[in-house]
């Protein structure tokens, strides 16, 4: 890209390094079988690894350990207190230590960041650099051997044949760098042959994923966000017009074959539960529980349930850190809205309530705001999106005594001339 390479005046480079290691922590460890085989506590050591070095590096460039108030941070830090609660009195095994210990890591490696959250889009370029690098592994996965990446087991849908990751997962990352993409060349910050070059293969995976939830969050979100544009940016007004005018044509063309792939091949009933989710929330909801565990969960797992995932972030968090995680995870999504709706029209507020809308919507059906994930990255991002820029140092006032400067004295000709 060209703008888009550039990093934020005052922003060490190496804060992208930071924040790719962020990334490649929460890529998971549990996904498809890739091509060469990777055990499970090899790919582990390397997630964690790298939020240690995030961490590390993160510290080194502030030693001073200078932070900004930051009300998402904040109640990231409280949502540590129902976690290590719950986890405890070890009913989930020592696993739930070692993951408020990994959180907590997580949320100190965001605290050492929010010193350069000042509202400009430093963050947003590091974050579609280094999805898309990840996306460039699942491409090559696809090239390399496309049985692996589109399995009977996952019915013919992209997975990760290098690096474990999901459907969903890929979906995910393709939807939120198209997105965000999309802003920066509707606000001018980027060219359209390095957009191009970025939304054509994420919208390619995307389509092999058939994740729908990724899909509606991806066109939710981009409205909301375009819409926030409409009465300031005459290149969002064109925007949304010309996507109204294909999203007809297609509708109207395509029907059929957009019903074929938003429906993957199942039956109505399966297509009404949910896949199946509904089956688990309802057993989860209808689990008796103790005061305690309703209040602070039962500490932090692989939110499963049953040995079947949630699928569910409210639910995975009643579940996992109670009553009282669900409340501040609540608190999230309001601070962030508020004040996404209180900021004037910008680029950096449209990609905030991007962020914030997309990730209300696939927490319907994905888990992860309740422990170290690409959702908790993606709101962090929104955070820094609507920070306010850093107040410049005021100049050092005048000495009371200070002498009176002198003046130079004007040669005679110079006055002379003036006289005449």
């Amino acid at each position: 890209m060209s703008d888009d390479l550039r990093h934020g005046p005052g922003t060490p480079k190496i804060i992208g390094a930071v924040w790719g290691l962020l990334i490649l922590n929460t890529l998971g460890s549990a996904g498809a079988k890739t091509i060469v085989p990777l055990p499970r506590s090899l790919i582990q050591m390397v997630t964690m690894g790298a939020l240690v070095a995030a961490f590390a590096l993160a510290l080194a460039v502030n030693l001073r350990l200078t932070v900004r108030p930051s009300a998402y941070v904040s109640l990231l830090t409280l949502i540590l207190v129902p976690s290590v609660v719950a986890s405890a009195d070890l009913e989930s095994g020592f696993g739930a230590l070692f993951r408020c210990a990994r959180f907590a890591l997580f949320v100190a490696t965001l605290w050492l960041l929010s010193r350069w959250w000042d509202g400009d889009l430093t963050f947003v370029r590091h974050h579609i650099r280094m999805y898309f690098v990840v996306l460039g592994s699942v491409a090559a996965g696809l090239v390399i051997s496309p049985g692996a990446a589109l399995p009977e087991l996952y019915g013919g849908r992209l997975v990760g044949a290098l690096w474990p990751l999901t459907p969903p997962q890929i979906g995910q990352y393709a939807a939120v760098i198209i997105g965000l993409t999309v802003l920066l060349l509707i606000g001018r910050r980027t060219d359209r042959a390095s957009a191009t070059f970025v939304i054509v293969p994420s919208l390619v995976l995307l389509a092999l994923t058939h994740t729908r939830t990724a899909t509606l969050g991806l066109f939710i979100g981009l409205a909301l966000a375009i819409g926030s544009l409409l009465l300031t940016s005459a290149a969002a007004r064109r925007f949304f017009t010309w996507a109204v005018v294909i999203a007809v044509v297609a509708a109207v063309g395509f029907a059929s074959a957009l019903q074929a792939w938003f429906l993957r091949g199942q039956t109505q009933e399966n297509f009404s539960n949910l896949t199946g989710r509904a089956k688990v929330w309802d057993a989860l909801l209808a689990a008796p529980r103790s005061s305690a565990d309703m209040a602070f969960g039962t500490g932090l797992g692989d939110k499963s349930f049953g040995g079947l995932p949630i699928d569910n972030s409210w639910l995975a968090v009643y579940h996992e850190q109670g009553l009282m995680g669900v409340s501040l995870v609540a608190a999230v999504f309001l601070a962030l809205g508020g004040v996404a709706l209180l900021r004037p029209p910008s680029l950096q507020r449209a990609c905030a309530i991007f962020l914030i809308s997309y990730c209300a919507i696939a927490s319907y059906t994905e888990a992860g705001l309740g422990d170290a994930s690409p959702y908790l990255l993606h709101l962090a991002l929104a955070a820094s999106l609507l920070a306010t820029p850093a107040a410049k140092a005021p100049a050092a006032p005048p000495e009371l005594f200070a002498p009176a400067p002198q003046r130079r004295p004007v040669p005679r000709w110079a006055r002379d001339r003036e006289v005449t």
